[in-house]
């Protein structure tokens, strides 16, 4: 496929989805040989240690605004040869970019159904990728006689998380 088109294509469905940077695809992003993690770091990347050689950085990425990437033409290998399998199928012309659309904004509420029902069961910390959140919220003692109905929640957030990494299974992680 010609440049132009992808390009463009990436221009026009990446800045609507952000799935990839916002926390709910990747808990973090191993950095690559040819990455000089100091000045990622001067350019806001949080880095991590993972395992005694690995560095990362934790999603939601700090460089990420919620549309585009502010280190954009900085950013780290992984992000630069990233492409989820949405875009994937829109470059071989398997899906139109219509539909791509329509998918990630299905997907994008799913996640927003997910983040209220953690918001809900006391999950507020948006610096914490979906999984951590999950995982802690799933984790926390459960009073069986609660009145406020955590334990109804976490079964809503339990089938919401379960449809959520179907729909990423099937449509960006391939």
């Amino acid at each position: 496929m010609d440049k132009g088109v992808s390009k463009k294509t990436v221009d026009e469905l990446c800045p609507q989805c952000g799935l990839c940077c916002n926390g709910v695809l990747f808990s973090d992003v191993e950095l690559r040989a040819g990455d000089d993690p100091a000045r990622l770091a001067a350019l806001g990347l949080i880095l991590v240690k993972k395992g005694s050689r690995t560095q990362a950085f934790a999603q939601p990425c700090a460089c990420f605004n919620g549309k585009l990437c502010g280190i954009y033409g900085d950013r780290p290998q992984r992000c630069r040869t990233f492409e989820c399998g949405l875009l994937k199928r829109v470059h071989a012309g398997e899906l139109a970019a219509d539909a791509a659309l329509k998918t990630i904004a299905q997907t994008r509420r799913q996640a927003e159904t997910v983040r209220g029902l953690l918001r809900q069961l006391g999950q507020t910390d948006e610096r914490w990728a979906m999984t951590q959140r999950y995982a802690s919220a799933m984790s926390a003692p459960m009073d069986l006689a609660d009145s406020e109905g955590d334990s109804e929640r976490r079964g809503e957030l339990m089938l919401a998380v379960d449809g959520l990494m179907k729909r990423l299974q099937r449509n960006f992680l391939r």
